[in-house]
């Protein structure tokens, strides 16, 4: 069923969503709030942009022109109503398109920053998959994995340009590898928490091409409360800045 929200919180921002297919989340949230951007960053890439929540917060933030990429049909029509129905059109492009095989017709070397928040988990024949085809390609690496990402990513960055994932902690050894495999240097981490005594649930990345070494770990960020309600830390995103 389609429904449309607020972007949580961004009360000046809405989203058209389908019950029926994967929702954005909080990721999508933590990773357009911790990405470095420049100034004078005019190109922005959300790789496996869903239903949009990254390019409609990012158009808070900066002038940019953003072009999101969905694999999806149906996911990257519910991404067009939503630019279309906050009047971003002139700022964000939406692509039907798979990343794999776009970027080859593509200039190199043209994007100031990529975001991406990629499925999470190594594809198998044993994996155990959603039942809805959509959830199966948002959440396992079955059209993109961190390998091709990485790659592309290098390819098309500038140099000095940003690579900002969000992900999951138990894949950053693998990302550290492929980052440094695309000469994409790890630059700043970022761990989230569901609670204090709790082990980190979300990562935060972000590597710079050709950049030089030396890695930084921000303070960590705590997201809910006892009584289940977002922290003071959380909460501080979901102001819109226009």
């Amino acid at each position: 069923m389609k429904v449309i929200n607020y972007l949580l919180g961004y009360k000046n921002l809405s989203i058209v969503q389908n019950t029926d297919m994967f929702n954005f989340s909080l990721d999508s949230v933590l990773l357009a709030n911790f990405v470095t951007i420049n100034k004078k960053a005019n190109k922005i890439l959300d790789i496996g942009c869903g239903n949009a929540p990254i390019p409609l917060i990012l158009s808070t933030k900066t002038n940019a022109n953003i072009i999101g990429i969905e694999i999806q049909k149906e996911v990257s029509e519910l991404a067009f109503e939503s630019i279309k129905l906050n009047k971003l059109d002139k700022q964000i492009t939406i692509i039907n398109d798979d990343i794999n095989k776009w970027y080859l017709d593509q200039e190199v070397n043209q994007f100031d920053i990529i975001l991406s928040n990629p499925p999470f988990f190594k594809y198998r024949d044993t994996s155990n998959l959603n039942d809805s085809i959509y959830k199966q390609i948002a959440r396992h690496e079955i059209k993109l994995n961190l390998s091709q990402l990485c790659m592309i990513s290098k390819n098309m960055l500038k140099t000095n340009g940003v690579l900002a994932l969000v992900h999951r902690p138990e894949r950053l050894i693998d990302i550290i590898i492929e980052m440094r495999k695309n000469n994409i240097e790890p630059k700043r981490i970022q761990l989230v928490y569901p609670s204090p005594n709790s082990d980190a649930n979300i990562l935060l990345i972000e590597g710079r091409k050709n950049g030089k070494p030396g890695l930084k770990f921000l303070p960590p960020l705590y997201s809910h409360l006892a009584n289940g309600e977002y922290t003071d830390q959380i909460k501080k995103f979901f102001v819109d800045s226009r």
